[in-house]
């Protein structure tokens, strides 16, 4: 069999979850509420009204879950700390309890040679600082690099990869403007737009405060998440055509690439953007975009949808739906592998850094079978798929610097409850979270050991 040498030797396979939506032991040893505690006493806002209390019991059992991400094989693992269980009250005291639980936790991570990669904030602002205005409030930068500046000093010795942000198209466009996740407010546009310019701040600010704190070689990136148009067709037109609509800003919201990026990495807001949005537009301090503007060393990239387009015969630039039967996952997302090649080609087209896959994954419908397995055909079917265009992209001279599999546990997947199970290992709630290894888990354990071959 011919060697498969597209993945590099030192190419980080990995995978993820965040504090709250594995941990549970959500009043245990000091943690205080986030915005996302409170959502879940919002009457039907989650699926079911499911809590975060229990989670996946992750926070109890997370060294036998780290062993199983050692027998994996995975080279990097994707996690997020509480922001609470190390800020009681977002600023100001720090609760050692939670910081010697996240101390003697990436010191696990390392007993089994798998790198951290530390997400700052992943969308849990404590609740006391929601008080104070949250994200509406200029001081919330100020306030999440206070929180990063602690857990560089605590944590940058061992851990190489962050991660500034998770997904701020989502967190503020569906937190701050449609209300479907927290903190479930809908604002007027201009207070949206004033709400992501403080987070745009606050990255900048995140990144100073790391650099303050860890050895040259650290690496920072961010995890937007992948707003991409595929085309249609490969031909030259329809490809330009994907091209333009992934960077292009033509509706009233926030869910695009450019108003992120083009701050982040070159250091202003996209010209369509200001043209659009200009009688909402943030007061802008004479400063500001150089605190946005700071070096990185990769873009992040979650992937989980695309939209192929195409022009129409007036040449305007058109959506195709899906034909009747295409693959669709559980959570009702249409599914398109293709995107894993074209995601990764148009951001390191545009931006120039290298790629790293941040997270990528599906809900399945799982369950036990009979013989106390969890088969999930579709699942390992969906990362094979995914990796080969990956894989294609890599040949065509895209830097990837690794691929992180969303998600090791079946989690609390937010205003989904636990309706949605993304992971490699199955949780069963019912049972005391026992946990049973996915027929997947075996498959990409043997992709990560044999690099993709």
């Amino acid at each position: 069999m011919e060697l498969n040498m597209s993945f590099s030797e030192n190419f980080l396979w990995g995978t993820g979850a965040f504090s709250y939506q594995v941990e549970g032991s959500a009043q245990a040893d000091g943690r205080t509420e986030s915005i996302w505690d409170m959502m879940c006493r919002k009457d039907w806002k989650i699926y079911k009204n499911h809590t975060l209390e229990n989670a996946s019991d992750h926070y109890v059992r997370y060294k036998e879950d780290i062993e199983r991400m050692g027998e994996l094989g995975i080279k990097t693992y994707n996690f997020s700390t509480s922001w609470t269980r190390i800020f009681p009250d977002g600023i100001g005291r720090t609760n050692q309890k939670g910081l010697d639980f996240y101390d003697a936790y990436i010191d696990e991570l390392l007993k089994y040679n798998i790198t951290p990669m530390l997400t700052v904030y992943h969308w849990d602002l404590p609740l006391e600082l929601f008080y104070k205005g949250g994200w509406l409030n200029r001081e919330s930068s100020d306030w999440l690099s206070e929180y990063a500046y602690v857990l560089a000093k605590n944590y940058g010795d061992r851990v190489p990869y962050w991660l500034t942000l998770n997904e701020p198209q989502i967190f503020v466009g569906e937190g701050y403007l449609e209300g479907t996740h927290a903190p479930g407010e809908r604002h007027p546009f201009k207070e949206v737009l004033r709400v992501a310019h403080h987070v745009l701040l606050a990255h900048g600010k995140v990144v100073k405060a790391i650099r303050s704190q860890t050895p040259s070689e650290t690496r920072i990136g961010l995890a937007p998440f992948g707003c991409l148009s595929i085309p249609f067709t490969n031909s030259e037109s329809d490809i330009e055509t994907a091209y333009e609509k992934t960077f292009t800003i033509d509706k009233k919201d926030v869910f695009s690439n450019t108003w992120w990026l083009d701050p982040i990495i070159f250091g202003h807001y996209p010209e369509d953007g200001l043209k659009l949005f200009e009688k909402y537009l943030p007061e802008i301090g004479p400063e500001d975009m150089q605190i946005i503007h700071q070096p990185l060393d990769f873009c992040g990239l979650n992937i989980y949808a695309a939209d192929p387009v195409t022009r129409n015969e007036k040449n305007e630039i058109v959506e195709v739906a899906p034909p009747i039967g295409a693959p669709i996952s559980a959570i009702r997302w249409n599914i398109y592998p293709e995107a894993m090649y074209w995601g990764p080609k148009f951001f390191y087209e545009r931006y120039k850094l290298p790629i790293f896959l941040t997270e990528n994954g599906i809900s399945e419908y799982d369950w036990i079978t009979l013989d106390g397995n969890v088969h999930d055909p579709l699942r390992i079917d969906f990362i094979q798929r995914g990796l080969l265009e990956l894989e294609k992209a890599i040949e065509e001279g895209v830097p990837v610097l690794g691929y992180i599999h969303w998600s090791i546990l079946d989690n609390w997947e937010h205003v989904e409850g636990y309706n949605e199970r993304f992971g490699l290992i199955f949780v069963d709630y019912a049972n005391d979270f026992k946990r049973i290894k996915k027929d997947s888990f075996y498959y990409y354990r043997d992709v990560i050991k044999t690099n993709g071959m």
